[in-house]
């Protein structure tokens, strides 16, 4: 014999009554089957709605009753034959009115009484369980119908009635000892107390009405048909990488349902846990899938966890004070005054000092559970020797569950370590001897994050994703799109990161999409998107709260780069090309930094200086070793190189600075890069990572240029002072020639002086035969002392600038 339970989506409608029935007939081929069956979908809580509005005097309950009415009676057509459907229709008719009489009596009375309400929401099964037996005797005769409020007897909690086990396991067995249908047909979540009032067991009761059925029958099994493929890793609403579990323990099942895994209801398990009836969870939609089976004995596998839940809506309610330590009594006390006061303790925890006890309620409950706690303790309180109760709300319980995580060191530690990371703030802590479930309290605003970090972790064969927020689409953020969509196959597979380009913005529009934006038409949705603004952007972020989220800066925009102090306080790392932050006043530098390490959030910069070479990073290895960074020769600008490297009597400096821009090599506006300050503002970033302090006040920028073309005011105005003073620069090649010598734009510091400016650079210099648009940094050091170290290479370009702010995400994703 077994028995099957079917929910609410499983006999949602008519279509889906249908695969219902198919599953039914199958089984009954080989067993005598007995279908306990759920209300249909959303009307156990619009019934509930009716009966609040009915006992508040508002008249709309008629229509949702009218729409209750509608949906059971369309429901019988399309699965009835006409020529049967009159005696049928007749029949939810009836029953439909008595409903409707309930009401009338709630809206006459003005109240609802946990009584009625019992009997007002039992209709939902009554009537599917009867629809759905009539249609199952259409192709199977040899079935029938039986109420369940007829065998399964209950007190009179209302709500969420005890069940008499005695009584009722009688009442089954009697039943079917005489009942030779292959076919029976229950309805779930309805029972009747001893003196014959219809009851509920509950929210999510239809599962324990079918467990105990089975268990009364020493069933074979018990299957419960849901809408996903058994019990999953995680919920996949929140964590789409969920996976489902194929076999797991009693204990397991019982901890993950307790915590929220809603598709199976708690107390389901403990009756055929105590027969050793194995349950299965089945997908209704997809009846082929294995499903989870839930046993004694497990398959054993190597992952210690098997699953990672939580329960939203939670108050943390914490009782502390010195007079509490040493005291007997007090956990007695404070457990015996919400006993009484029928609150549910959801988790518990202690300090080894008694000086406090944490709880975890439900948030509905705090209210009444403060009150009750203040009075019990009121003379203490009153005393000094226990403070008034502190209550926390808007939480949320998170818990690892697993049989053998026990046997295995350093969960904990994994757990805790991730939810750190990711800036995951823990109240409260509580994990049993057994160790089968590790349980922590959070924010609620932080669920999904952690339960995707914990997930990824412990399911995801360590592969880390990355969320990236890319403000600053032009030439270098077009290359970095590209170089992301060629290489996220690659970085998936063999360094185990997952990249997805959560939002895209630029300065007139922005888009997002949560789950990861298609690469290969970012720029259509983007053309399409919401107005650009910075806040509202990094409001969204916020929002969003993912995991492993970094904030990609591709502007030269200087209030960009005062969002960042934004992203770093919320864990967001951020990785820039945008020099302005960095080279801003020391104190704001620092401060960043200290922000960074505050928040685990990482903060890089590689492409300040030299595009995607690795200067930065080389003086950050140097000062971590312990060496000491006594002086800096370098030319830093790819752009001037590439201009002072093309100058000559054929190319005017007007053309040769077009051309750079054309090329890419010069920021949108080229006085930037002529002026020097974009090439001091590197220097300066070189001397605060070889940890030097200095502004770029201190630095002394010898431009070339005449003042006037400074004092321009557009880029169209700039180019034609270019032309205007073309025989001073004629001038400066001129003279460089007479020299014998090449022109550099030079940065140096050393003995705490720093300059930047252009120089003749004699044939014997290693700057001399520095090509095109590269750069070279000379590093004089305490171990380089006769020998610079030497970094040179392309410095310029959207390419390689690209390459380099990748570079910095991939170093993010291997930490």
């Amino acid at each position: 014999m077994k028995v099957l339970k079917f929910g609410g989506t499983s006999v949602a409608n008519a279509t889906n009554i249908k695969l219902v029935l198919d599953i039914v007939a199958n089984k009954a081929k080989q067993d005598k089957i007995i279908v306990v069956v759920s209300a249909l979908s959303k009307v156990t809580d619009t019934l509930h709605l009716a009966a609040a509005k009915a006992a508040a005097n508002d008249e709309s309950f008629k229509e949702i009753i009218a729409d209750i009415e509608k949906m059971h009676l369309d429901t019988l057509k399309q699965l009835i034959p006409v020529s049967e459907q009159s005696g049928l229709l007749s029949h939810v008719k009836r029953i439909i009115n008595h409903l409707e009489t309930l009401l009338d009596g709630c809206y006459l009375l003005g109240e609802l009484s946990a009584r009625t309400l019992d009997t007002i929401l039992s209709f939902g099964e009554l009537l599917s369980s009867y629809i759905i037996a009539e249609a199952l005797k259409q192709n199977l005769k040899s079935s029938s119908y039986k109420d369940s409020r007829e065998l399964i007897r209950t007190n009179n909690n209302f709500g969420k009635a005890t069940v008499n086990f005695d009584v009722t396991n009688l009442l089954i067995a009697e039943f079917f000892s005489f009942n030779k249908d292959q076919v029976v047909v229950m309805p779930g979540f309805i029972s009747s107390s001893t003196d014959g009032i219809s009851t509920t067991l509950g929210r999510g009761g239809s599962d324990y009405t079918a467990a105990i059925v089975a268990a009364a029958l020493d069933a074979s099994d018990l299957e419960i048909w849901t809408d996903v493929n058994g019990m999953f890793t995680a919920n996949p609403k929140i964590v789409k990488q969920a996976q489902p579990i194929a076999t797991i323990s009693y204990q397991e099942a019982m901890e993950l349902s307790h915590f929220g895994a809603k598709v199976l209801y708690p107390p389901t398990i403990q009756p055929v846990l105590q027969k050793n009836i194995p349950l299965y969870i089945k997908n209704t939609f997809s009846p082929e899938e294995e499903g989870t089976y839930i046993s004694n004995n497990p398959i054993a596998t190597t992952n210690p966890v098997k699953g990672i839940s939580h329960i939203e809506k939670i108050t943390l309610i914490t009782l502390e004070g010195s007079g509490m330590i040493g005291v007997t009594g007090s956990s007695k006390r404070l457990f015996e005054v919400l006993s009484q006061m029928h609150i549910n303790v959801i988790f518990i925890t202690q300090a080894s000092s008694e000086h406090s006890i944490c709880i975890g309620i439900q948030n509905e409950d705090a209210e009444i559970a403060e009150i009750a706690i203040n009075k019990a303790f009121e003379i203490e309180i009153d005393q000094n020797k226990v403070d008034p109760c502190i209550v926390e709300q808007n939480l949320c319980i998170i818990a690892l569950v697993g049989e053998n995580m026990k046997n295995h060191q350093g969960l904990s530690g994994k757990m805790f370590s991730t939810l750190g990371k990711n800036n995951v703030n823990i109240r409260a802590i509580a994990q049993g001897a057994s160790e089968r479930n590790i349980s922590a309290v959070i924010n609620e605003r932080d669920v999904k994050k952690a339960l995707n970090t914990l997930h990824e972790r412990f399911f995801e064969d360590n592969t880390k994703q990355l969320n990236l927020f890319v403000m600053g689409v032009g030439n270098v953020g077009e290359k970095f799109m590209e170089q992301i969509n060629q290489q996220r196959k690659f970085l998936k597979e063999n360094l185990k990161i997952n990249l997805r380009i959560i939002a895209v913005s630029n300065s007139r529009k922005m888009h997002f999409d949560e789950d990861g934006i298609d690469l290969k038409t970012w720029q259509a949705v983007l053309a399409d998107g919401e107005p650009a603004s910075q806040q509202e952007f990094v409001s969204k972020v916020k929002k969003l709260n993912l995991r492993n989220s970094i904030f990609v800066d591709i502007t030269a925009n200087q209030g960009v780069s005062q969002l960042y102090e934004q992203f770093l306080k919320e864990s967001v790392g951020v990785v820039t090309c945008n020099k302005i932050a960095c080279a801003s006043e020391f104190s704001n530098y620092k401060h960043l930094k200290n922000l960074s390490r505050q928040y685990n959030a990482p903060f890089l910069f590689e492409t300040n200086v030299g595009a995607g070479l690795p200067i930065i990073d080389t003086v950050k290895n140097l000062i971590a070793s312990g060496d000491k960074v006594n002086k800096i020769q370098a030319v830093l600008s790819g752009s001037l190189n590439f201009i002072f490297n093309n100058f000559d009597e054929k190319n005017s400096f007007h053309d040769v600075v077009k051309e750079a821009g054309v090329q890419g090599f010069t920021e949108p506006d080229p006085t930037i890069d002529l002026s020097g300050i974009d090439v001091a503002r590197k220097i300066l970033i070189l001397i605060r990572e070889s940890g030097y302090t200095m502004d770029i006040e201190e630095i002394a920028n010898e431009s070339f240029l005449p003042p006037a073309c400074l004092q321009t005011k557009s880029n169209e105005e700039f180019f034609a002072s270019l032309i205007e003073y073309a025989a001073h620069f004629d001038g400066i090649y001129q003279e460089a020639l007479s020299k014998d010598s090449r022109l550099k734009y030079v940065a140096q510091f050393e003995n705490g002086k720093a300059s930047v400016g252009l120089q003749f650079i004699p044939k014997d210099h290693p700057f001399y035969n520095l090509e095109g648009k590269d750069n070279i940094v000379l590093f004089y050091t305490d171990r380089y002392v006769d020998q610079p170290l030497l970094i040179k290479g392309a410095g310029a370009g959207a390419a390689v600038t690209a390459s380099g702010i990748f570079a910095d995400v991939i170093r993010i994703g291997n930490v």
